[in-house]
């Protein structure tokens, strides 16, 4: 969900060049999901990703396994609470966010802690546009709505305080 709505703010309402590939295991929930988005105001020809700027991890398998590919100068967002950062990839920033914590607790859905990577991200990240993502979600959430999108405001003020300490991202 979380890709997809960053592509849809990017491509939709931002008119940027959007590419999104997803991966669902074989497990309808707790199984191994990825997915990679490619935004660019210029055209993309390859869909996939090889050196991503950013990858968000919000699990130990997802760290594992794409940890490696972050480009280097890029930036890792992880939750600490599932996701411990070993080995370390050299020359690459990481950023602990405690997304579960802040949704279970503050938002009272733990399943929101998606969005609030994606306010985190948002807030990092100057392509994105905070209204264009907040339309994207209205537009691809269905349940929680109201939960889902202060998860993603919430995530997007923690990520404007985050944002200072990563200077030259």
């Amino acid at each position: 969900m979380a890709g997809t709505v960053i592509g849809t703010a990017g491509a939709v309402y931002q008119g940027l060049n959007a590419a999104q590939i997803s991966s669902y295991g074989p497990e309808a929930r707790g199984g191994h999901v990825f997915t990679e988005v490619v935004l660019s105001d210029e055209e993309i020809h390859y869909s996939g990703v090889r050196e991503p700027d950013i990858l968000v991890a919000m699990s130990q398998w997802a760290y594992n396994e794409f940890h490696g590919k972050v480009r280097p100068g890029g930036l890792i967002i992880y939750d600490p609470e599932l996701v411990k950062p070993e080995p370390r990839p050299e020359g690459v920033r990481l950023l602990p966010v405690r997304a579960t914590r802040m949704a279970e607790e503050k938002v009272g859905l733990k399943l929101s802690a998606n969005m609030v990577m994606v306010g985190v991200l948002t807030a990092l990240c100057d392509l994105l546009d905070r209204e264009a993502v907040e339309k994207a979600i209205r537009y691809r959430v269905r349940r929680a709505l109201d939960k889902n999108l202060e998860a993603f405001r919430l995530g997007y003020e923690l990520g404007l305080k985050l944002k200072s300490s990563l200077k030259g991202f």
